[in-house]
């Protein structure tokens, strides 16, 4: 357990140090990473938890960020941590008014139906113009300073106060959705991904829990929505809510590791990495990604993280083996 602490005091120290070790290019790479990380743990909270696979996630990733550019650009001195947070509540609004129909269905159907929900939001906010711009989006808005009046204040457009501002709200989302993963209805919540009716049969509100499990992911991939419009300073249908974005976080999850609540995190890294080294081949950019994605699925069914498990359990049970022989000569 004390390996456990010293591993997160080095974790935590690292991520304070890192602005000011490495240049802004590379802060504003954990800036994106951050957001891309807690995109997919909410993600995660519907399809490695709860077994609802679903494809239209960045509906609520699209709301979070167009909420905060609205209430930014229109709404004169509003705090940014309340606009942020705002835009998270929208976000999980939105999905309490999808949840009765989608908490309904499974499989194929949910996923079909979050699909098509993505889209509905993604064409609505194209035709929309007079609110939400169009294709072209929303930009420019002055990002009002982060602080307490009369205690402190932040310029918020500072790379490295975003960078905190970015990773520590990250962070404690992510802390957040481990917690609730711990609590009873965590384990409820898995065993409805194990087996529905039974848990229904023992009495628990199968709907009801649902519901809650997607308002609560819904919240969480609006705070990432939130703060992506936040350091971007701009917001377009491109951006936040086309269907590639919400493909985004599930290649995250499969290749970092489904069924697994830090697998999405490692994922995200990877991919990130991977979209900056092909980088310098921009013509073969995605026919790389697709292939290195096939490989991952083909070969590493588990992702990194279940495929590093398995490749030390072999190795810890060959080394018990060679003591073993050894013992017996």
């Amino acid at each position: 357990m004390k390996r456990h602490h010293l591993w997160l005091a080095a974790a935590l120290a690292a991520l304070v140090a890192f602005p000011f070790i490495f240049g802004t290019l590379h802060t504003n790479l954990m800036v994106r990473l951050a957001i891309e990380a807690l995109f997919a743990v909410s993600l995660n909270l519907l399809l490695s938890f709860t077994g609802l696979l679903s494809f239209g996630h960045a509906l609520y990733f699209g709301v979070g960020a167009y909420a905060t550019a609205l209430l930014l650009t229109h709404l004169e001195g509003i705090p940014l941590l309340a606009a942020v947070l705002l835009s998270g509540m929208v976000a999980a609004l939105t999905a309490l008014v999808l949840s009765p129909l989608l908490v309904r269905v499974r499989a194929t159907a949910f996923a079909m139906l979050t699909l098509a929900f993505g889209q509905l939001m993604f064409v609505l906010c194209s035709k929309f113009r007079e609110v939400t711009g169009g294709e072209d989006g929303i930009m420019g808005w002055t990002t009002p300073p982060l602080g307490i009046p009369g205690l402190f204040s932040l310029d918020i457009t500072s790379p490295v106060n975003i960078y905190f501002f970015a990773v520590g709200l990250a962070c404690l989302g992510i802390l957040a959705m481990w917690f609730f993963t711990k609590t009873p209805m965590g384990s409820v919540m898995i065993s409805i991904r194990d087996n529905q009716k039974r848990v229904d049969y023992l009495g628990y509100r199968v709907v009801l829990t649902k519901a809650v499990i997607f308002c609560l992911s819904g919240f969480f991939a609006g705070l990432a929505g939130a703060i992506y419009a936040v350091f971007n300073n701009l917001v377009s249908v491109g951006g936040v809510l086309h269907v590639m974005v919400s493909f985004q976080p599930l290649m995250a999850i499969l290749v970092g590791g489904i069924g697994s609540f830090f697998g999405p995190i490692l994922g995200s890294g990877l991919l990130l990495l991977l979209e900056e080294v092909t980088q310098a081949y921009p013509e073969m950019a995605q026919l790389i990604s697709g292939v290195i994605f096939i490989l991952v699925v083909m070969f590493l069914p588990g992702g990194v993280i279940w495929s590093w498990a398995r490749a030390r359990a072999w190795w810890q049970k060959r080394s018990y083996l060679r003591k073993s022989r050894e013992g017996m000569a």
